[in-house]
């Protein structure tokens, strides 16, 4: 377990504007609902996970492959989803009916994206005390 989780590192440092480039890419894709275009910067074995807190809906194990993901990111068409900073890193707010529901985190390795990162527990957005909109 240790050798995966270490041959799993990162090996080149992302800088934050590699990530916002990617998480831009990755509204737009979801945005308009064309997820073509967001294919060539998605991982063959890109792992979705997700944290609902046994509150509201979420997947309760990883969502594994492109395939597989991308038909989950095809459910967000109707959301609005606006740059942010959590935790000092680049993130996504998705927004429904004007209220948080989800924060979406990208890990990227190589360039492509091998890991998205949503959080849709209740009780851990209620936290964000405070929204920081990415400047371009």
């Amino acid at each position: 377990a240790r050798a995966h989780v270490a041959a799993r590192r990162p090996r080149e440092t992302v800088s934050p504007s590699q990530t916002r480039d990617a998480l831009a890419a990755f509204q737009q894709a979801v945005e308009t609902g064309d997820l073509t275009g967001l294919l060539n910067m998605i991982a063959p074995d890109v792992v979705l996970l997700t944290d609902g807190g046994g509150v509201v809906r979420a997947a309760v194990e990883p969502v594994v492959g492109v395939a597989d993901v991308t038909e989950v990111l095809a459910r967000l068409s109707d959301a609005l989803l606006e740059p942010t900073l959590v935790n000092g890193h680049p993130a996504l707010i998705i927004r429904r009916d004007g209220r948080i529901d989800t924060i979406v985190a990208l890990r990227l390795d190589a360039g492509l994206i091998t890991g998205i990162y949503a959080v849709r527990n209740p009780e851990k957005l209620s936290r964000m005390n405070r929204e920081t909109a990415i400047g371009r």
